[in-house]
């Protein structure tokens, strides 16, 4: 019986990055004698052992089987006889594909040191095209090593499987869950990039593939089309560290100007409201939390309008609150105005410009927000008896009063 740590751990440790998990395979082992010395057996699909002390997950070497389309029609095999590289040869990539044993000796048997050298994504074996998650993990992969490319080889691997229909056998949920970690890694337009050239992304989200060719408005500089835009958008929400709804909404928010006609190009009039719908549906069919697609919805719907929030009469503002349900949840829209900033960033020069009306609008808010909703819904029940429709209007008029010597006071400083 030997115990090696496997996969991830020994990559990120040759990288010289911080391992936040180890996973660990026993060979020559029988499920009998794990639980003999003191392990706990876990797993559903195949034997899984907790260390009777750290608790840790040590698995058996096991081969394993496709049966069916996707990447869930898979039979493990797993006894005693299984040998070290039959358990490696199943992994996705080489530099995924290395073992340390007790000793700390590493065990390579496909060349990951090498790639780990020259910074390469490559395949371990045919075996690869049986499992459609692994375009996934690589595009993944590259957002978090943006430095490696994937080889050439590969890369036609994955097309060959984007071909053969593998990736549309792919459950929604779990497209997801590998885009939204992909999209909190640090550079997640390398993501992207590796699924558009593997032609991936036309199957899981053709949305947001032909914004590549679709030019910008006139005053956005028209020659950097709508995907690269998007692509910069999201990438600066990386570099500010945003959470995942953020970046979500940063990601879907252009969507519309997609199914702008080429004839009105460089024009993307009524947009926000195509984008609504698109974003609608991208969010449906992949089960994105309703955390990310409210957030993501309201951009779209928005950020025209914030962009434009400078030139706003303080009723207009106001109204936007409301619609925004910005008064119960100011998070929320606070995050909105984040999502248009990184929008209003990710264009070329306009990284280190001012975004004034993010403060512009969050101090009409901090304004609006003073209005004692309550003690005006008193005195007007008590001037108006028996309207009690006039209070809503009440408080939205006070509000904008607020609003409006906020909006004074900012341009008088």
């Amino acid at each position: 019986m030997k115990t090696y740590i496997v996969g991830g751990a020994v990559r990120d440790e040759l990288l010289g990055v911080p391992v936040k998990d180890r996973d660990y395979v026993v060979v020559g082992a029988t499920p009998k004698e794990m639980i003999a010395q003191g392990y706990t057996p876990v797993g559903k699909d195949f034997p899984v052992f907790l260390h009777p002390v750290t608790h840790a997950e040590y698995a058996l070497a096991r081969t394993e089987r496709k049966t069916e389309p996707g990447y869930k029609g898979f039979v493990f095999h797993t006894d005693a006889s299984v040998t070290l590289e039959e358990d490696l040869i199943r992994r996705d990539l080489t530099i995924n594909a290395m073992a340390k044993d007790e000793s700390g000796a590493i065990v390579d048997l496909f060349n990951g040191q090498r790639d780990i050298e020259q910074r390469i994504f490559r395949h371990v074996s045919p075996a690869f095209a049986e499992d459609p998650v692994r375009i996934l993990r690589i595009a993944r992969f590259a957002a978090r090593f943006p430095q490696f490319s994937v080889a050439a080889e590969t890369n036609a691997l994955m097309q060959t499987m984007v071909a053969a229909g593998e990736v549309d056998a792919l459950v929604p949920e779990r497209v997801w869950q590998e885009l939204a970690r992909g999209l909190m890694e640090i550079q997640p337009s390398r993501m992207f990039a590796v699924l558009r050239d593997c032609g991936a992304l036309q199957r899981i989200l053709p949305e947001l593939d032909v914004l590549w060719g679709v030019p910008q408005p006139e005053q956005y500089h028209p020659e950097i089309d709508t995907g690269v835009h998007v692509m910069m958008v999201i990438d600066y929400a990386a570099q500010t560290k945003a959470d995942l709804p953020i970046r979500c909404a940063a990601l879907l928010h252009d969507l519309g100007k997609g199914v702008t006609p080429p004839e009105l190009w460089p024009r993307h009039h009524g947009h926000e409201m195509h984008s609504v719908k698109l974003v609608d549906a991208v969010c449906k069919r992949l089960k994105i939390p309703n955390e990310c697609r409210d957030l993501a919805l309201m951009t779209a719907r928005e950020h025209g309008n914030v962009g434009r929030a400078l030139e706003l009469r303080a009723k207009t503002i106001v109204t936007l609150f409301e619609r925004c349900d910005a008064f119960r949840k100011p998070q929320r829209f606070i995050d909105m105005l984040s999502a248009s900033e990184c929008d209003h960033r990710g264009r070329t020069g306009f990284a280190d410009k001012p975004f004034q009306q993010k403060v512009y609008l969050q101090s009409a808010l901090n304004a609006a927000q003073t209005v004692n909703g309550g003690e005006i819904a008193e005195a007007t029940r008590l001037r108006y008896p028996d309207q009690a429709q006039r209070i809503p209007e009440a408080i939205h008029e006070a509000r904008v009063h607020a609003v409006a010597a906020a909006i004074e006071s900012l341009s008088s400083d």
